[in-house]
């Protein structure tokens, strides 16, 4: 079954059910758009044997990124170099849909952007609060223009011969923002219920459905949980979840956490999801109960044997991240009956939230590497490589700070 293709309800099929899920490879070139080394990345997955990719964050404002070495994609300026991402990636059969954001609050206040929420809650990360601004609430002007630029950045990926899009309302990213009650307090149209609370997603899937063609694939990456008390909860994402039932969407990728609640690093608040190597896969059970579109579940896992029972337990795709960092041919070489467990180095710190950006730097490690021809080095010690992570983010930083100035310029 894992080597089946997965027919999705706009009628076109993706070739298996294993996806490389979105991982933040922050290798954007001077300009912002798809460097060598990204095309490099992405030409080893292509013929890994992956039956879906998915791109990390594609920013849908120049002045909102999730970190300072993100590509961008809001006019059609560059849209060959796009195309070439896109025809890299196909060059083993596998589909290519781009993962477009917005992080809202979540971006670090040394990129030097003011950031925007749907209302002024600043972070709790403890002492790493003090990175990030107190986000300024979003007028209803605001919320139009980013539900505009959501919609734009899909009808330009398509141009661009991408298979599909996401868009991505988890992580606690701005979407995500506006579905949790702990960072959505407005008593407007936009917020309390959660049908208010839904409605800048919806609508951005409604209408982004509308402006592309029917092959072209819509999909969601939704949290099954905040993992933090008061937050958006497993009932509400089975609600989210009926509501994009009817409204022709091709997929929807459970993950779950924020920066405030790391789940997707393994570091969830919730000891429930940590007693499997797939630790959302419970919460995915219970809302495939609901789900009447395909389903895909991403968190943790690299064997065989956990990839055929997500399948087995009625959830349509296996997604895998740091799997396929570190083994980028890992599907082939189950295809062929192998069964190898890529492993990262464990890191065993207490901060949770320091952990968190350790295994983050440690992914991103393997993915330069990649990029550079080189084989991964899962055992790299990961204080190593949070120093070089730093290091690189810090350079990409000022480099992120000159190219925006200058986009105000012409502007």
């Amino acid at each position: 079954m894992l080597f089946e293709p997965l027919h999705l309800p706009n009628g076109t099929s993706i070739p298996n059910r294993v996806a490389k899920a979105a991982m933040e490879e922050n290798m954007a070139d001077a300009q912002h758009l798809p460097s060598d080394e990204l095309l490099k990345l992405y030409k080893a997955w292509a013929v890994g044997g992956v039956g879906l990719m998915l791109t990390g964050n594609v920013m849908v404002s120049p002045t909102a990124m999730t970190g300072p070495g993100g590509v961008v994609l809001d006019s059609d300026a560059h849209l060959p170099r796009f195309k070439v991402w896109a025809d890299t990636a196909k060059a083993g059969g596998a589909k290519i849909w781009m993962q477009i954001n917005h992080p809202g609050r979540q971006m670090q206040l040394n990129l030097g952007q003011p950031t925007l929420a749907p209302s002024a809650v600043a972070l709790d990360m403890g002492k790493f609060s003090k990175r990030f601004w107190v986000p300024k609430a979003m007028s209803a002007d605001d919320i139009a223009d980013i539900q505009r630029r959501f919609v734009n950045t899909a009808k330009l990926a398509e141009a661009a011969g991408f298979d599909g899009v996401q868009v991505h309302a988890a992580h606690g990213y701005l979407l995500s923002q506006f579905l949790s009650p702990i960072s959505n307090h407005r008593d407007d149209e936009w917020g309390g219920s959660l049908e208010n609370r839904s409605r800048l997603l919806l609508n951005i899937v409604r209408e982004i459905r509308t402006v592309v063609r029917p092959g072209f694939a819509v999909a969601v990456k939704l949290n099954s949980a905040d993992f933090q008390r008061g937050g958006f909860s497993e009932q509400d994402a089975a609600e989210v979840v009926k509501m994009l039932n009817d409204m022709k969407v091709d997929l929807i990728e459970l993950s779950g956490g924020s920066y405030e609640a790391p789940a997707m690093q393994g570091q969830s608040r919730d000891g429930r999801t940590l007693a499997r190597e797939a630790y959302f896969l419970e919460f995915a059970r219970e809302i495939a109960k609901v789900a009447t579109v395909p389903l895909m579940v991403t968190g943790g896992i690299r064997r065989l044997a956990v990839a055929q029972e997500v399948l087995n337990s009625g959830i349509d795709m296996v997604g895998m991240g740091t799997a396929l960092a570190i083994n980028p041919n890992l599907p082939n070489a189950w295809k062929r009956g192998e069964d190898p467990v890529p492993e990262m180095r464990p890191i065993t710190w207490n901060n949770k939230t320091l952990a968190s950006l350790g295994v983050m730097a440690m992914v991103k490690y393997q993915l330069r590497r990649m990029s550079k021809g080189l084989l991964p080095n899962p055992q790299v010690n990961p204080a190593w490589a949070l120093a070089l992570q730093q290091f690189l983010t810090n350079r990409q930083t000022g480099k992120y700070r000159k190219w925006a100035n200058q986009q105000s310029v012409r502007k």
